[in-house]
């Protein structure tokens, strides 16, 4: 049964590693074959290019430096969910490049009929089959019908690496590009970033926080609770789910009690409220909605965040009220 996701620490690191080394703007999408470059991290800036001669404006999905090639288990590569693995690097001590011990190049093709955001996790396997790590990945609007191409690694570890033989697609999310949330960056033309944070997990409780930040010059009036629509794996509405108002039902002190008040948000001002549900397996189909598609308020923009709620059968999902965060006061972001 999925449990909510969690970033381990040495993700983390992997991805501050690619933050502190640099990275290059990709391009627009086009090309032949209906490629596109995508965002480039480069792990280490060096002229050298392991992988052959790359036009300077066309930037490389692949990290620079010299790394050696290891075999996959399958020559051809399977493809999950449009998503394949076409080469596993050895990052050693002689590549020149501190910080990583693997990396792996995929190709992303986007089977459905929209332009979408993917959130791509990886596992980096030993010779017996496990998992020795994992790594993450968010591709930015890729058009229907596109392949592109990127770049997962494992960071570092301490000590001597742990050998890896292989890699693996462990999980693909999409949401369309137009409903993609985001807590920084470019201001939508909502004006209000909205997104879902990691959440907690405790004995079968789950409780999940959903963000809004008014990033835009004007106040932003909220009024009790959002819409929600659930959706499964496939996108497709999850029915059989009570939606409560108040979290309390669920279980007590998850501050998502109490009548909704009315919440005027000024520029850079955020609101939250939670989503609380336990993961209890009876008799039944347990129930998993990885999607839920917000409108923060009525006819507002919706916005699609992946809480990856696992139901189990008790058919419940508990809704707190809008309420003022004073614990997060938004820089506001870019006007695009």
């Amino acid at each position: 049964m999925p449990t909510l996701p969690r970033t381990s620490a040495s993700v983390l690191a992997a991805t501050l590693l690619l933050a502190a080394c640099g990275t290059e703007g990709g391009a627009p999408p086009g090309g032949e074959n209906g490629e596109a470059p995508v965002q480039a991290e480069v792990l280490c800036p060096t002229d050298h290019s392991a992988y052959g001669d790359t036009q300077p404006s066309e930037p490389s999905p692949r990290p620079s430096g010299r790394p050696s090639a290891l075999p996959l288990p399958s020559a051809e590569g399977a493809t999950e969910n449009g998503v394949r693995i076409t080469a596993l690097h050895s990052w050693g001590p002689e590549s020149g490049c501190a910080g990583v011990d693997y990396s792996a190049d995929f190709e992303l093709t986007n089977q459905l009929t929209e332009a979408a955001t993917y959130t791509l996790t990886f596992g980096f396997l030993s010779a017996s089959g496990g998992a020795v790590d994992h790594g993450e990945r968010t591709v930015e609007a890729v058009g229907p019908g596109r392949t592109v191409k990127g770049t997962v690694t494992m960071n570092e570890t301490l000590g001597n690496p742990p050998a890896v033989t292989g890699v693996e697609v462990t999980k693909v999310r999409s949401v369309p590009a137009a409903e993609a949330s985001s807590a920084s960056g470019t201001c939508p033309k909502s004006g209000v970033h909205v997104y879902a944070d990691e959440g907690d997990a405790a004995m079968g409780l789950r409780v999940v926080g959903l963000h809004l930040v008014n990033c835009g010059t004007l106040p932003y009036r909220l009024d009790g609770y959002p819409e929600l629509e659930l959706q499964d794996e496939a996108h497709k509405p999850v029915d059989g789910v009570r939606i409560l108002e108040g979290t309390d039902r669920i279980s007590t002190g998850l501050g998502g009690d109490g009548s909704p008040e009315a919440v005027v948000l000024g520029p850079g001002e955020a609101a939250v409220m939670s989503l609380a549900w336990r993961n209890t397996t009876q008799a039944g189909e347990p129930v998993n909605a990885p999607y839920v598609r917000v409108w923060a308020r009525p006819a507002a923009t919706p916005v699609m965040v992946v809480p990856e709620l696992d139901l189990g059968t008790t058919g419940r999902l508990g809704v707190g009220p809008w309420r003022k965060d004073e614990t997060n006061r938004g820089a506001g972001g870019t006007r695009p």
